[in-house]
């Protein structure tokens, strides 16, 4: 294996500060340092890279550009190691960390209301919980409970279903005002906004109408639901949500329902973790906290 290029976190420090004043003198005053003792340190961070990163013009420092291009990487790393030393700062010795992937729009707007009560129940459970758009390792253990979309199936996994849910056209009110819509075919020739996440949800929406339209996997095209629900509330053309997380919209008039359909998904919501983590105490603990509250809201819905 080849030896790796590691400078040490005082090199890029130095560099950092030396770069974001312009000045050897005032990033050792930053630093606590002295102004050779900087200097020395980007200078070897200089040999080693093999590039110079400052230049002097006219008695005064400027960025070179391979200096430029390595001041955006260095932030980047010493951000990471501040974030994960704050991450490590902030939990007691029993605290155990519970790493939760979820889908942003699904996170913001099912699983964090639901989440009130839990850090008292469980006060040594610490909730970590992290968007996920594309595809992610739940078996490989980086994540321990994973919320998706879909038939339920992952392979290493145990699935567990929670709720379906049926989607309905949504817009604002003004573009109904400005263009009525006479039948769900005339809705086809409207601009439809697109999820990346669902592509094939317009298709199916018409499909159980019975109709076809050459437009159904046109029109712009955003990743998440929550980018919808605001394009469409801007009044960008109508959008393909899921009920529950319009509810908010509908109620207080920001979005009405654009055609009266209301069409069940093609899949269902799921909590997931791995097989082998049945049993271990925090994921059997959230998985308890989860599974109450949907017992308490399909109670309240009897």
């Amino acid at each position: 294996m080849s030896k790796r290029l590691m400078p040490s976190t005082t090199a890029l420090q130095c560099f950092e500060a030396a770069a974001r004043h312009l000045s050897f003198t005032r990033a050792a005053q930053e630093l606590h340092l002295t102004q050779s003792a900087v200097s020395k340190q980007v200078a070897q961070l200089e040999d080693m890279l093999a590039h110079p990163l400052f230049q002097r013009i006219r008695r005064r420092l400027q960025l070179t550009p391979a200096g430029a291009l390595y001041l955006a990487e260095v932030r980047k790393i010493l951000t990471q190691i501040d974030i994960s030393s704050r991450y490590i700062l902030s939990y007691g010795d029993e605290t155990e960390v519970l790493r939760i992937a979820t889908q942003p729009t699904f996170g913001a707007r099912w699983l964090v209301p639901r989440l009130k009560g839990f850090g008292e129940r469980h006060p040594r459970i610490h909730l970590d919980i992290r968007n996920e758009l594309e595809p992610f390792d739940l078996v490989q253990a980086k994540a321990d409970i994973a919320f998706f979309f879909g038939q339920g199936t992952w392979p290493g996994a145990t699935c567990l279903e929670l709720f379906s849910e049926e989607v309905l056209p949504v817009c604002a009110p003004s573009l109904l005002a400005s263009k009525p819509l006479g039948s769900a075919q005339a809705l086809s020739e409207q601009r439809l906004l697109q999820c990346a996440s669902r592509p094939e949800a317009w298709h199916e929406w018409f499909q159980g109408l019975g109709l076809h339209s050459q437009n159904s996997y046109h029109g712009p095209r955003f990743d998440t639901f929550y980018l919808c629900i605001r394009a469409a509330i801007a009044g960008c053309g109508i959008a393909l949500i899921p009920r529950y997380l319009v509810a908010e919209e509908l109620s207080e008039g920001k979005l009405v329902v654009a055609w009266d359909h209301p069409v069940a998904s093609n899949g269902r919501h799921f909590m997931a973790h791995a097989e082998h983590a049945a049993e271990v105490p925090k994921v059997r603990a959230f998985v308890q906290w989860i599974h109450e509250r949907v017992a308490e809201e399909d109670r309240g819905r009897l």
